[in-house]
């Protein structure tokens, strides 16, 4: 795989940029992700970060490029896409803005910011039939088809997960990020950026807040967790029953059991002791799960 910038077959490129890349400039290897090897360009006083999918994920960048332009013009706080194309290995390559670090070390006033950004994705207006130029850049799924791979290989998870759906109408009312985790979101001068929108989609913003929410309990614990959960729940579009909040929970734990049994998801200490915790006070779910 080439990582230089001119040999590469870019399909859209800034111009800027485009008069740069035939000079000197750095490359440095960052954390990879599961789905793609990152790295950060350093090309005089700029920096920017290029994303090159060299592993079985094969997403559609074209349409995440567009995603992320439609997003960072309208002052969503997304990375600023510069350009996407394909290496010599036919890789799909995302050069975007470098917009620091991952969240390391949790406060109250990260959690607000954090719960503000993702809610406002959730008021990103988009168009409500998923047709004209929206359409071209927001996808829709089949919800279980999509967050649930494999489930039918597990009837235990299906036939719960099933009587979960039947209790709460799984609406596509809003565009949701899919995977908002703190290895998603960057830090850099008080800002807070929101990266990966390889599950950006037409979804429910129940499930969007219930998965991320799961994610802060189990990974940082539940003073973190409720903290998180309180922010959106202050806020004057929360409006959500008990019930809802526990179903949507319930679901949000079952996919990442699901995903625990068919793949790798991260562990630390203290995550299947927390996961258990939240498996037997939800009225949904049992322990025989685990």
């Amino acid at each position: 795989m080439t990582t230089e910038l001119s040999q590469m077959n870019w399909t859209q490129l800034d111009e800027r940029v485009q008069q740069m890349i035939e000079q000197e400039y750095h490359i440095i290897p960052m954390t990879p992700g599961l789905e793609a090897s990152v790295m950060r360009i350093e090309m005089e006083d700029q920096r920017y970060v290029l994303k090159v999918w060299d592993k079985d994920s094969k997403p559609d960048i074209a349409q995440q490029y567009r995603l992320l332009s439609k997003l960072y013009q309208s002052g969503i706080r997304v990375s600023r896409p510069y350009g996407w194309g394909l290496d010599d290995q036919q890789n799909q390559v995302l050069l975007t803005s470098y917009d620091g670090e991952p969240i390391t070390q949790l406060t109250q006033s990260k959690l607000t910011h954090l719960a503000e950004r993702l809610m406002e994705v959730h008021r990103y207006p988009v168009n409500e039939m998923n047709t004209g130029e929206d359409g071209e850049y927001i996808f829709k799924t089949e919800f279980v088809q999509y967050f649930f791979p494999q489930i039918e290989l597990h009837d235990d998870i299906n036939d719960l997960l099933t009587n979960l759906i039947q209790q709460v109408q799984i609406r596509q009312e809003c565009l949701i990020h899919g995977d908002y985790n703190l290895g998603n979101i960057l830090e850099m001068d008080g800002h807070y950026t929101i990266i990966d929108w390889t599950n950006g989609q037409y979804g429910d913003p129940r499930y969007d807040m219930a998965w991320s929410v799961f994610l802060i309990n189990i990974y940082n614990g539940e003073r973190y967790g409720e903290m998180y959960h309180a922010k959106f729940a202050r806020s004057a579009s929360y409006t959500y029953t008990l019930e809802e909040e526990q179903v949507f929970d319930a679901i949000a734990c079952l996919r990442w059991i699901l995903l625990r049994r068919v793949g790798d998801v991260p562990m630390g200490p203290d995550v299947m002791e927390r996961v258990h915790s939240m498996v037997v006070r939800n009225p949904y779910l049992n322990e025989h799960l685990l």
